[in-house]
């Protein structure tokens, strides 16, 4: 498995939120929340800005720490 640069997965969890929630908060393909989650494929900073917004968290909460 390659670098998690994100926490989506772990902050939805946190949250009692489901990937399908997040798309459809978004207007966003289930499949692509899903690669997000996943580490596959990673959101823009404008997309993770409305991810932060709509699960009413810091930005950095969504990002893995660097050290």
């Amino acid at each position: 498995m390659g670098i998690q640069f994100n926490r989506i997965k772990s902050v939805l969890v946190e949250n009692n939120r489901t990937n399908k929630w997040l798309a459809e908060m978004l207007k966003k393909n289930e499949a692509t929340v899903s690669r997000w989650c996943t580490n596959e494929n990673q959101p823009s900073i404008e997309t993770l800005y409305q991810i932060a917004q709509v699960l009413d968290v810091d930005i950095r909460e969504l990002l893995n720490r660097t050290k």
